[in-house]
């Protein structure tokens, strides 16, 4: 459900940029501006910049910029309706409820007891941790070196040999038919309900808003299995969750670090990597994959380094590449795993070991080398021809190229004779397909589509939210119809309503777009404003950005049109005119002393 206008509009103006930032970042006035260390990218310079009077921020470095909502997106990786809750619970708004119909009502109400159980089982099993019962199971994680805070912030707890928690919720006044929701008890018709977790370590899963939505029990014995998740649940997808994304999610570090069990994360956390996250005992899912590309571009794999490990980075590789990411690969020999690794040489080694990270596609051409004897000339040879098969997988030709020059040096394949393999199973298509990684769908096909917007169109909207009168000097030539790029587009759709209303106001302009990516490339737009140093070059340049504004998108146009009638033609050949008209000399003018 969308918010009203009026009311994101309320929130927004009793939320005060300089104050929300202020709580995260140091700032200093500086004239009527506010200035500090950019929280987005690393700096040692203050380049960002927060404007009270436009409601608004701009960072010279990295060019992250936005409004107070677009703010909380990128920093808190929040939504926009939970940057809106946040805000309006801070200002003491209180938001219109949202109305569902009734079987909406119904699922809403048996996800909320779905949470309502898991939150008191989590808060059961960590009070039984820390009581006599639990010691065995608190002396293994003290053993593994997590400290006190840690064992809290992660809500880390204990089942119980005897497996009281069904007793304990029957006692609170829950039945056994909201129980069986929980996938926390298994039901008997002679014995009733009975706990799935006894005896058991118990590992908290929470979703990324903190939510416990199910449990992962390592046992303390020797039963088995090891490790038990909790079943699927209409309210519980493993396909769809990592383990520790609601911390990491906060991170300040660029990429997340995918790891594979729950005690690496909890480790790695604990030592400073707080942007680690883990799949929740399963192989790496697409639909995992789409959920780190929410905030990031960039994974580090860190799974266990023996061939078991290896095997696994190799599968999640194309994977993570068929989501829009760049997965590479973290080597640890001659540690296992991140636990061993850090107690044995520390945070440190471990960072320098990130970043010596092997590129994802490289690592499996190095591991396809393995399965090769490379002295024996036909086996050689088979082992280029896969190389050139999977290379030629790679849809991008700019990226293909660059995996073509690093895998010839690397692999001591002439250059010449593996572009000419590629080139075969490209020709081919058949004989690759089973190597042939799936189109890019959602972000990636997102980007591709944002090629549209060219820097004219972005130009051109800069002009117009730096400069009131650039409407007026343009309204008669140009509208958002003639903006064609799939963001330039819409951010001209938005600017014109708000400039024929007028006043323009760019912080409330960007309340019109709810995701975050998108929210984001608006205020770069519209923030970049242009510059010139006098008054004739700054209307020249204007002048030319409108000439071939007006020139592309009619252009465009009548590519797009099949008629060859005259009357249809007319209104692109008077476009033409006009176009023709500004060329001979015409200047349209903007004083420099209003920009915005």
């Amino acid at each position: 459900m969308r918010y009203p206008e009026e009311i994101i509009e309320e929130v927004r103006t009793r939320s005060d940029i300089v104050d929300i930032i202020g709580g995260y970042v140091a700032l200093k006035r500086a004239g009527s501006r506010y200035t500090g260390l950019c929280p987005f990218h690393n700096e040692k310079t203050p380049s960002f910049s927060v404007n009270r009077d436009k409601q608004m921020y701009y960072c010279f470095g990295c060019h992250a910029s936005g409004n107070v909502f677009t703010f909380l997106m990128q920093y808190n990786n929040m939504s926009f309706t939970e940057a809106l809750q946040y805000l309006a619970d801070r200002a003491s708004i209180t938001l219109p409820e949202q109305h569902y119909s009734r079987e909406q009502k119904e699922r809403a109400d048996r996800r909320t007891l779905f949470l309502e159980i898991n939150k008191k089982a989590a808060a059961y099993y960590y009070h039984l941790l820390r009581k006599e019962d639990g010691a065995r199971a608190m002396k293994y994680l003290t053993d593994r070196g997590l400290t006190p805070e840690t064992i809290h912030r992660f809500g880390l707890g204990y089942s119980g040999k005897s497996g009281r928690l069904y007793e304990y919720l029957k006692g609170q006044g829950y039945n056994d038919g909201q129980l069986a929701d929980s996938g926390l008890f298994s039901f008997d018709e002679r014995r009733g309900g009975s706990d799935r977790f006894w005896n058991r370590v118990m590992f908290p899963i929470m979703d990324a808003q903190s939510r416990v939505i199910g449990f992962g029990g390592r046992v303390m014995g020797d039963a088995k299995p090891k490790y038990l998740n909790s079943p699927e649940t209409d309210f519980f997808n493993k396909r769809r969750h990592l383990f520790g994304l609601n911390y990491a999610r906060s991170s300040r570090r660029k990429e997340l670090i995918l790891c594979e069990g729950y005690m690496d994360v909890i480790t790695m956390h604990q030592a400073g990597f707080d942007s680690a996250v883990a799949s929740l005992g399963t192989a790496l899912t697409e639909e995992q994959a789409a959920l780190m590309r929410r905030y990031t571009q960039n994974v580090y794999l860190i799974y266990d380094s023996d061939r078991a490990g290896r095997m696994a980075a190799v599968r999640a590789v194309p994977i993570l590449r068929n989501a829009g990411i760049s997965p590479r690969i973290v080597n640890l020999t001659p540690h296992k795993d991140p636990d061993e690794f850090i107690k044995a040489e520390g945070a440190e080694a471990f960072e320098e070991r990130l970043k010596a990270a092997r590129d994802g596609f490289l690592f499996t051409i190095d591991e396809m080398e393995k399965e090769y004897s490379m002295s024996d000339p036909q086996q050689r040879t088979r082992f280029q021809h896969e190389t050139a098969r999977r290379i030629a997988s790679i849809e991008d030709d700019l990226e293909r190229n660059n995996y073509i020059l690093t895998t010839s040096r690397e692999k001591s394949i002439p250059e010449d004779g593996l572009r000419k393999l590629v080139n075969r199973y490209l020709a081919a298509g058949t004989p690759a397909e089973n190597y042939r990684e799936p189109k890019k769908t959602g972000p990636v096909r997102k980007a591709k589509a944002e090629e549209g917007d060219t820097a004219a169109e972005r130009l051109l909207l800069g002009y117009l939210a730096a400069y009131p009168s650039a409407y007026e000097a343009t309204k008669d030539y140009l509208g958002p119809e003639d903006f064609h790029g799939e963001i330039t587009s819409q951010v001209a759709e938005a600017l014109y309503a708000q400039l024929r209303a007028g006043p323009l106001d760019v912080a409330q302009l960007l309340t019109c777009f709810e995701e975050a990516e998108t929210q984001s490339q608006a205020a770069a737009i519209l923030n970049a404003g242009p510059s010139a140093e006098d008054q004739g070059a700054l209307d020249r340049a204007f002048t030319d950005i409108v000439i071939r504004v007006m020139t592309d998108s009619n252009n465009a146009r009548m590519k797009a049109l099949s008629s060859g009638d005259a009357a249809v033609l007319q209104p692109f050949i008077e476009t033409k005119r006009r176009i023709e008209e500004l060329k001979g000399g015409r200047v349209l003018h903007l004083p420099m002393d209003e920009k915005r």
